[in-house]
Parts: structure tokens; sequence; C-alpha cells
């Protein structure tokens, strides 16, 4: 049977969720053809009126105050790179809603301390989730950069031009990395020269084997010489590489896991303490003894940020 408190706490979020997707979707509007443009590398410039000013789009003020922080660009980087289809403003909107929400919730729920955390994990999730996902899909394309380059090699001594390789590898290739080339191939055909295109790809998919593989093509366009042959070192250097990262992955998943499970386990023994007696947890988070959980806080923060310096090693 749920309870009253509880039943009004889930319509408070559904209604906070509702709020979010109807601005979501009247801020996506109009939007469409500037993003897809500028993906493919046009030179597109939003309508002016009669005064010379552009019109005012909704969501704004938002984009204005996220650039002023520094974040939204940023943040409009990190979507790009994960390829998640939402705007910097829209991701904006989605972690102060769950951050609403999940403060409602915890707080008519449990009072105020579970609203609190609720709503910073509402905020954070969607950060997670979305460097989860932008570091998939980075990992998911470098481990397709092999066969990427042993389709161009051998589309080129085919006698194939670049442009032609490339749409072999859209024909050939199962995504992430065919709808980068088929992106790569989309501009071309809408007159962006190659290595614009290319140095484009690097950038949203921003890993340092992509980003060598595509220099080497820019020069060797530019310049000439035998592409397939440079191409087929850089396959054989970034083969090395997958297989030292794997081997260090493997040497060091002892230490991650030992990270996580110091990192975790507090934060589970606290929230299953609270459940079991709220009165003599919530002692710990009046004024006179916040400050201990605080300092807890942030030094399991540095601790896990330590162990995962010593083990993120670069190949």
């Amino acid at each position: 049977m749920i309870s009253g408190p509880l039943l009004v706490s889930l319509l408070v979020a559904l209604a906070v969720f509702i709020i979010f997707v109807g601005i979501s979707r009247s801020m996506r509007h109009g939007d469409v053809v500037e993003a897809r443009l500028d993906e493919y590398g046009a030179n597109w410039r939003a309508p002016v009126g009669a005064d010379g000013a552009e019109p005012a789009r909704p969501g704004a003020r938002l984009e204005n105050l996220l650039a002023g922080f520094g974040a939204g660009r940023r943040l409009a980087e990190a979507l790009t790179v994960a390829d998640l289809p939402m705007t910097a403003t829209e991701f904006t909107l989605l972690m102060l809603g769950a951050g609403v929400g999940g403060f409602l919730l915890g707080t008519l729920w449990r009072g105020l301390v579970v609203g609190l955390l609720l709503g910073g994990l509402g905020v954070v999730g969607p950060l997670i989730y979305l460097r989860i996902a932008r570091s998939r899909r980075r990992q998911a394309i470098t481990m397709q950069l092999p066969e990427v380059l042993t389709l161009l090699v051998g589309a080129l001594r085919a006698g194939h031009g670049v442009a032609q390789a490339i749409e072999m590898l859209v024909e050939q290739l199962p995504p992430p990395a065919s709808r980068e080339f088929a992106r790569v191939a989309r501009a071309m055909a809408l007159g962006v020269p190659l290595p614009r295109a290319l140095d484009d790809m690097a950038r949203r998919v921003d890993t340092d084997d992509v980003a060598l593989v595509v220099t080497a093509i820019t020069v060797q366009y530019e310049m000439g010489g035998n592409l397939a042959q440079t191409l087929e070192t850089i396959g054989q250097t970034v083969r090395d590489r997958i297989t030292m990262h794997r081997q260090i992955r493997v040497l060091t998943a002892h230490q991650r896991l030992t990270g996580y499970v110091l990192a975790g386990w507090p934060i589970f023994l606290g929230v299953m303490f609270y459940l079991q007696n709220p009165a003599r947890m919530a002692r710990m988070f009046q004024p006179d003894m916040i400050w201990l959980p605080i300092a807890a806080g942030l030094m399991q923060l540095i601790g896990f940020l330590i162990i995962r310096r010593i083990v993120d090693i670069e190949v």
C-alpha cells in the first residue's frame, strides 16, 4: 500500500518530468536544421530580422548563461563525442529536472537529508552517464580502427580514391565507425573539402588514434605519396597500442575494483544505517556535526581520484 506522502512525491516527480519534456520539445523546434548544417560543415547563419538582429529562440537565455560560465561549449562537445542527440541546454534542463524530482521525492519520503542526497544524485547522474557513453563510444571506435585501416589500405591498393574508400567503409563497417564515415561522406557530397570533413570527424571522436589517421590522410592528400603504405604502418601501430592497453587493463583490474569498492562501500553503509535508524544518523547532519560527513566524503573522493590516477596509464 503506497502511503500518502510517497504518492504525492511520485506525482510531483511525474509533473516535473512532463514539464521538462514539454520544454525540451519546444526548444528543439527550429534548431534541427542548424545542427544538421553545422554537422555537415556548412556555413549556416540564423535568419535575421528587419533590424539586423537574430530573432530570439527558446532557451537562448540559458544558452547565454552556460556560455558565460564556459560550460556550454564543453558540454556540447561532450554530447557530440558521446553521440547523444541533445543540445547542451536540453541536457542542462534534464539535470535540473532530475535534481528537483529527486529532491522532492526524497524529502517527502524520508526527510530533507534523503532529499538532498537524491537531488544530488539526480544532478550528477546524467553527467556520469554522459561520461560513460563518451568513453564507451571512444573505445568502440578505437577497437574498430584496425579494421578501418585494413579496408582503407585494401581499397587504395585496388585503385580506388579516398572518397570511394570512405564510401566502402560506410557499407561494410558496423556502427559507430560507419556512422562517422557516413557523416564524412555526406559532408563531402555537400561540397566540404576532404581535410575539413576528416578534421570534423576527429573532433567529434576525440581520440589520439583517429587524430593520427586523419593527420596522415590529410598530409598525403595535400602533399602526395604512398598513402596505403602509411596507413598500413599506422594500422600496425594502432594494433600494438590496443594490445598493450588490454594488457594494462587486465593488470590493473584489481586496483580499479578496489577503488570502486572503497568509494562506494561507506556510502552504501551510510544509507543502510539511515534506513534502519534515521534519528541516529540524522544526528551527524546537525550543524555541530555536519563537518564530519563532509570531511569523510572529501577524503573518500580524494582517495578515489588518487587510485584512478595511479592506474590510469597512458599508452
